[in-house]
Formats: C-alpha cells, sequence, structure tokens
C-alpha cells in the first residue's frame, strides 16, 4: 500500500456485507491496522458464519440493510467510515429475481445512504461493478467515464443506480462519496454456489472431479483481479481526498481467457475429467472485459500486484484449507 493508512488510526467502519469475500477480506485488511472498531452488517445470504474474520475490534451483526432496527444497530457508535458492498448478487439471480434485485440493490442503496448522511460520515465507498456499468457501446479498455445505459441485466441497471444515488447524495448533501468500479474479483474466501463467480465454481467442481462447463467457445476474456489488490484500493478510497465524488476501475488490467483459466484450475487441481462447452447465456453478451487503471493508479496510487497464475494458486490453497465447510454450504440447485 503506497499512501498512509494512519488516517485509519482510532476510526470506527462499517462494512455492509462484510462477510462475504471482499469484505472478510477488507475486515482483516482494517483490522490489522490501528482501526478502533470494524462493524459487520450482513444477512449471510450468500455468506456462511465459519467464514466472518474473529478479532475483539469485529463487531457482526446478522441483519439486513433493508431493516431498519439492524441498520440503527448499525449505526449507533457513529460509524466515520462506510463500505458498502452488501447486494443482490449477480447477473443470472437478477435476471431470476428482478424485484429483489431492485429491493436490495436500489432501496437499500437508499437506506444506508441516509443513515451515513444522519451521522456525517467522513467517507462512503460503493461497490459497483465495472463488469455491469459499461456496456457494448463502451470501448474498451473500459474508462470511468464511458459508462453505458444499454445494459442487459436487472443486476447491471441497479448496480448503476446505486452511483447515481452516490452521486446524489454528494452533489445535494455534501456526503463524501467515492464509487468502486470492480472487475471481476477473484481469491480466498468466495464459497461456491449457484450465483457465484466461475472460478470458484470451477474450483468446486474440479476438485470433485467434475468436468467444467464453459459457455461459450473458451476464447472469451475476463479481467480476473485478486481480491488483496481490489481490497488495496478499497483502502485507499477509504481515506485520499483525491478520490472524493469518483468513480475508480478496480481491475488488473489484463485480459485472461475463460479456456486457460479452467484448463489452469485443473492442473492445480489434478482434475482429468476436462472440460466441455455449453450455450452462452441470453444475458451474457461480452465477450471481452478489460478495465483501464490508469485513473485508479494515478489518484489511489492503486497498484495491482498479483500475478494471475499466483492469485489461482492461493485460491486453491484457501480451498484446500477450507474444503470440508466448503463443501458443507456451497448451494447448487
Amino acid at each position: 500500500m503506497n499512501f498512509d493508512t494512519t488516517k485509519f488510526t482510532g476510526k470506527t467502519i462499517l462494512i455492509t456485507g462484510g462477510a462475504g469475500a471482499v469484505g472478510g477480506n477488507l475486515v482483516r485488511a482494517l483490522d490489522a491496522l490501528d482501526t478502533k472498531k470494524i462493524i459487520i452488517l450482513d444477512n449471510l445470504s450468500s455468506s456462511y458464519n465459519w467464514n466472518i474474520p474473529k478479532s475483539p475490534k469485529i463487531q457482526f451483526i446478522h441483519g439486513d440493510i433493508l431493516n431498519d432496527e439492524n441498520l440503527k444497530w448499525a449505526f449507533r457508535d457513529k460509524p466515520q467510515i462506510i463500505y458498502h458492498l452488501a447486494a443482490h448478487f449477480a447477473n443470472q439471480n437478477s435476471v431470476d429475481s428482478p424485484e429483489k434485485d431492485l429491493l436490495v440493490n436500489g432501496l437499500g442503496i437508499l437506506k444506508v445512504l441516509q443513515y451515513a448522511q444522519l451521522v456525517n460520515a467522513e467517507r462512503f465507498v460503493y461497490s459497483s461493478s465495472g463488469c455491469g456499468v459499461y456496456g457494448l457501446d463502451s470501448k474498451m479498455p473500459f474508462e470511468e467515464h464511458d459508462i453505458s445505459i444499454h445494459l442487459h441485466t436487472p443486476y447491471q441497471v441497479t448496480k448503476l443506480l446505486g452511483e447515481l444515488y452516490t452521486n446524489y447524495f454528494h452533489n445535494m448533501y455534501d456526503l463524501p462519496v467515492v464509487n468502486a468500479r470492480f472487475f471481476n474479483s477473484f481469491g480466498p474466501g468466495e464459497v461456491p454456489g449457484k450465483y457465484r463467480n466461475v472460478i470458484p465454481n470451477f474450483f468446486y467442481w474440479a476438485m470433485k472431479g467434475l468436468p467444467l462447463p464453459i459457455t461459450g467457445d473458451g476464447t472469451e476474456t475476463r479481467d480476473w483481479t485478486y481480491v488483496g489488490d481490489i481490497v488495496n484500493g478499497l483502502l485507499a478510497m477509504g481515506v485520499k481526498d483525491e478520490a472524493i465524488g469518483e468513480a475508480f476501475n478496480l481491475g488488473a488490467g489484463k485480459e485472461q481467457r475463460v479456456i486457460d483459466m479452467a484448463n489452469a484450475v485443473n492442473r492445480l487441481t489434478g482434475n482429468e475429467a476436462g472440460i466441455h462447452f455449453t450455450q452462452r447465456r441470453d444475458w451474457d453478451v461480452k465477450t471481452r472485459l478489460l478495465s483501464c487503471i490508469d485513473k485508479s493508479r494515478k489518484n489511489l496510487e492503486y497498484a495491482p500486484a498479483m500475478e494471475f497464475s499466483n492469485g489461482l494458486e492461493k485460491t486453491h490453497e484457501w480451498f484446500v484449507r477450507n474444503w470440508d465447510n466448503i463443501q458443507n454450504s456451497a448451494e447448487f440447485s
């Protein structure tokens, strides 16, 4: 980290969705700093008790961002920094449940922003989606100014809606907001499941000796970004004045082919079942994803350091260490 982490000293920090993969890694990073208190508000809809960081400074509230009593409890200590990571995730889930997606990702962020304004929060960092707010009409590598309104899933729509709400609170009430656009986060901490990301699901299936299903022909690319690099970007967003009122891509700035990732997962796990190809989903129209991270490098001193192959190795190690819990928790229909 190339910025002054002492600005977190003595701070009380609230992380909605803090029991998830990105949230859990962020909590651990903040716990290692001289913070006063870290509050996690999470309904465990896509996370699990065994995966929540434990520390005397950490308070876990099993609650929902749509529940005012839960929110009052979470904001009781007037957190100075709020990371809003809670979300109805992800694309296919939003297609299957568009009303719930709007409720959680729309009304949910509005409620959290209102409470943040009431306690005069020093910083509000929102986890948007670089894979969502850019469209087919956006030029690659995606730059922060080139968002699209021609989107293909409710999740993409509500992630953009969240940015519109944060910008409104910044413009109307001077709430110091930052919009973080994640690109294909992966790494330790993400439990596989029906609506989870492809890398944890591939590790799960490979460790069970199953062939890995690729939707498309495998030449599709993604900008997979190691969770530790994303956490470093989020930490910078929490304290750097240059970040206020801005949106930033948190990606690796590199393309990786899906078929290469699948083959790497099979090699790491010793899976001999190989791969098989399936039809691309109707909403899955982006065959390439690549972020431009020049703005993040300049303003956040953001410097993704994890090589993709090393990140896959660390993810596999986490799966091996936690295999029993993962098998008991993974939810597939």
